[in-house]
C-alpha cells in the first residue's frame, strides 16, 4: 500500500484550520478592527478545514480504489 501525498497535507490542512478557527473563537475582538471588521483567523481557518477535509477525502477514496 503506498502513501498519498494527499493525506499528509490535508491532515496538516485540517490540523492547522483547527487551530486558527480556535484562535478567531476565542481571540479578542480588538484584533479584527485592523482588518476592516473581519476575523481573518476566523474565515481562514475554515477555508483551510475545508480544503484539508477534501484532500484527505480524495486521498481516502484514491487508497479504496487502489485496494478494489
Amino acid at each position: 500500500m503506498r502513501l498519498d501525498i494527499r493525506v499528509p497535507i490535508g491532515l496538516m490542512f485540517t490540523i492547522l484550520g483547527v487551530i486558527l478557527v480556535l484562535v478567531g473563537l476565542f481571540a479578542d475582538r480588538a484584533i479584527d478592527a485592523r482588518s476592516l471588521g473581519l476575523n481573518v483567523n476566523l474565515w481562514w481557518g475554515l477555508v483551510l478545514l475545508a480544503c484539508g477535509a477534501l484532500l484527505l477525502w480524495l486521498g481516502w477514496r484514491a487508497q479504496r480504489a487502489a485496494d478494489a
